[in-house]
């Protein structure tokens, strides 16, 4: 079965990966839309990156549905510092001559969820949770139409990327985060436990760019520069290529495992607000309500990333 997707995105270089990975599969996956929200950089670069790969990878038509400009509560924090002042620094693409579509992403997920059987589509989540919290405020059965929900976002021993306690999509938005851990929805979670072992090597960039497109030049180049900050600040070879899990994760299961566990947000601690408590032990007597993913065939899964960029076609 062909299983239908939207997927909710801020992107930078890694968010692009994910969402051609998932357009270069047409027989697993049916893209609906991508909706995007403000996240790594405000929200008109967030839409005008999604809709610069498309035009590059020549898919003008899939709709992009721009939705919150910053989270339920407070102000946006963005990461220019990771992901450069446009979010797509390191490579010079042209500005985009597609659009966003007309309606505002939460809208847009309600309309597009509910048009199709209960239990059918599958929202997948690369970015802070404001779009689909939103959703779910505008329609209250829209936790149970979901097939499900899997997101790439906080962490467990890891500690965090933005704060030593949080990751940052859930660090952005942690009251979103806590109405979609409390809705019943089936969650997929993988957390930085899990992404901080795909590390995007030297060998691994290499094949990226020997591929001999024009797409992967430029995602060779907007990688290099994108994870040339993890890089530096662990002394590591690359850095973690994250938001990609949450379609590997869907096409091949097998590359990962994990366990069921109940996962808590933090909206409150001072130092510890986005945190992601997840008991991993059962101590709390709480029921489960995530999926939550620890382990990664880096090496499956890479390969899987390269051949799906691998089937978007020569200039």
């Amino acid at each position: 079965m062909i299983r239908p997707i939207i997927i909710d995105t801020d992107p930078s270089p890694d968010d692009a990966v994910a969402f051609l990975m998932a357009l270069a599969s047409p027989d697993e996956l049916e893209v609906l839309a991508l909706t995007t929200v403000g996240g790594n950089v405000p929200l008109a670069l967030t839409t005008r990156n999604a809709l610069m790969a498309l035009e590059l990878a020549g898919r003008g038509d899939v709709p992009v549905y721009a939705g919150a400009a910053g989270p339920l509560m407070g102000a946006l924090r963005t990461a220019e510092h990771v992901h450069g002042a446009t979010g797509f620094d390191g490579y010079d693409l042209p500005p985009p001559g597609l659009r966003a579509a007309e309606g505002f992403a939460p809208d847009r997920i309600v309309e597009l969820v509910m048009a199709r059987p209960k239990g059918s589509v599958t929202l997948c989540c690369l970015a802070p949770l404001t779009n689909v919290a939103l959703a779910m405020g505008r329609e209250p059965r829209l936790a149970e139409h979901l097939h499900g929900i899997v997101l790439m976002g906080g962490a467990r021993a890891e500690g965090g990327n933005i704060t030593p306690a949080a990751e940052y999509n859930i660090h952005v938005d942690p009251e979103a985060a806590a109405r979609i851990f409390a809705s019943g929805v089936p969650i997929t979670m993988i957390p930085l436990d899990c992404t901080h072992q795909a590390l995007t090597t030297q060998a691994r960039m290499a094949r990226l760019r020997a591929i001999g497109t024009p797409l992967a030049e430029a995602f060779y180049h907007l990688l290099l520069f994108n994870k040339d900050y993890n890089a530096r600040q662990w002394g590591t070879d690359g850095g973690p290529l994250h938001d990609p899990t949450v379609i590997a994760a869907l096409l091949r299961p097998d590359l990962f495992s994990g366990r069921l566990a109940h996962v808590g947000i933090e909206c409150h601690g001072a130092l510890t607000r986005g945190m992601t408590v997840i008991d991993w032990w059962g101590v709390s007597g709480e029921a489960a309500n995530a999926l939550v993913l620890n382990r990664l065939d880096a090496e499956g899964y890479f390969d899987l990333v390269i051949e799906r960029l691998s089937r978007f076609g020569r200039a």
